[in-house]
């Protein structure tokens, strides 16, 4: 019942503010549209990019069994490993609509084309900064969650916060609003190299099937989430932003077949603040999350009621390059709690501290070197005492265009 009736607030709130909208006067945002001849077609204004990873993950490995199938599916299999290939398809097709598609050709590791985005952005007013995004996007749950795969210092999300959403994205009807000069600030922290997040307004509200991108919904039940988010310009130039955000569904987990055949759906709730200092030369973030949901537990073989909570800090500094950057990081997270979408909802115990350099050499090719030194274990019906210690030197050859 309260997830309908978030559901109807939502869109209640969104066609009031569209109605609000439509008397709003003002300048659009400067856009592509603007600059073409008006007889151009849509069709011709089709703008490509993308990136293209290759990791190698066999260096000083003390323990092939340590992995993060979440994370990375090439941890201690050898070899090299197509992590990404993606191409994004983007146009401004009316001076209010904007289209966006993402897919990536080597998903799950097997090099198969899987969509990651595929959404339209409806402008509601003249400067849009009321926004209406349609289909699948990112949940705006989490500030390195929201960063592009392209644009994060560290080879892959930390489990903490990673843990809520599966590939961050899912079905669903977003509100975002954001005044035009903090949309400019968006796009400042990614264009400018300083690792912004993107822009996913200021103010962030919505609706979403629950079961995470690219699987079917199981019941009938949205969940919502909301984000408030506040990119702060100081005297000195230095940016810094602060934000809150939760969200709050109910879940439907993957049992063990051989034990357990039917459905489990379970209530689940998660909040948590994030703070950032943009590496102007020196970077500091971080991210807490808490909140509550079905886990297995190994002592009654079973799934239970349980809390959860975790997160990460990561620093580093930017030195420029006449063609790019050398930027040093350090990142430590910590997670204690479950992995929904694995099988008997896993619970996940997290101590890792990766020490890393990325070398953008030119705009379009950059490297990355990590050391990770990591404690992890991964609990369900199927292996209720499984724990693995090791370090390794993980390295990923990035290509832009």
């Amino acid at each position: 019942m309260r997830i309908r009736f978030a559901a109807a607030f939502v869109v209640l709130t969104m066609i009031s503010l569209s109605a609000f909208a439509r008397g709003a006067e003002g300048d659009s945002l400067p856009t592509k549209t603007s600059e073409q001849p008006t007889q151009v077609g849509w069709n011709e204004r089709i703008q490509l990019r993308g990136c293209a990873q290759m990791r190698y993950n066999g260096l000083f490995e003390t323990n092939p069994d340590l992995g993060c199938s979440q994370c990375d599916k090439s941890w201690g299999t050898g070899g090299f490993f197509l992590r990404r290939i993606r191409m994004i398809f983007s146009c401004q097709i009316h001076e209010r609509i904007y289209m966006y598609i993402q897919p990536d050709f080597a998903s799950g590791g097997q090099n198969f084309v899987q969509i990651r985005d595929a959404y339209f952005d409806l402008g509601l007013d003249a400067k849009q900064e009321f926004r209406l995004r349609i289909g699948q996007s990112k949940v705006p749950f989490g500030f390195e969650n929201l960063q592009s795969s392209q644009n994060r210092l560290p080879l892959d999300r930390n489990d903490g916060l990673n843990s809520a959403v599966l590939n961050e994205r899912d079905l669903g009807l977003f509100f975002y609003y954001a005044p035009t000069e903090i949309r400019k600030r968006f796009s400042y922290l990614v264009s400018f190299g300083l690792k912004g997040s993107g822009d996913y307004g200021m103010f962030g509200l919505g609706v979403y099937n629950g079961q995470t991108a690219n699987l079917p919904e199981r019941n009938k039940n949205f969940h919502a989430v909301s984000r408030f988010t506040y990119p702060m310009k100081l005297g000195s130039g230095q940016f810094i932003e602060a934000s809150f955000q939760g969200y709050v569904g109910k879940f439907v987990i993957n049992r063990n077949p051989l034990t357990d055949f039917d459905q489990t759906e379970f209530p689940e709730y998660r909040f948590g603040p994030t703070f950032v200092i943009y590496p102007q030369p020196f970077g500091l973030q971080a991210e807490f999350n808490w909140g509550r949901g079905l886990q297995y537990n190994p002592e009654t073989n079973d799934v239970e009621d349980a809390t959860l909570k975790g997160g990460y800090v990561l620093a580093s500094y930017m030195k420029k390059t006449a063609k790019g950057a050398i930027i040093p990081f350090a990142r430590y997270h910590y997670y204690a709690g479950v992995k929904k979408f694995e099988m008997d909802a896993t619970s996940h115990r997290v101590n890792e501290l990766e020490l890393g350099v990325e070398w953008q050499i030119y705009k379009a090719f950059e490297l990355v070197t990590m050391y990770t030194i990591s404690d992890r274990s991964a609990q369900n019906s199927l292996d209720p005492t499984d724990r693995e210690r090791g370090s390794l030197l993980r390295i990923q050859a990035q290509v832009n265009f």
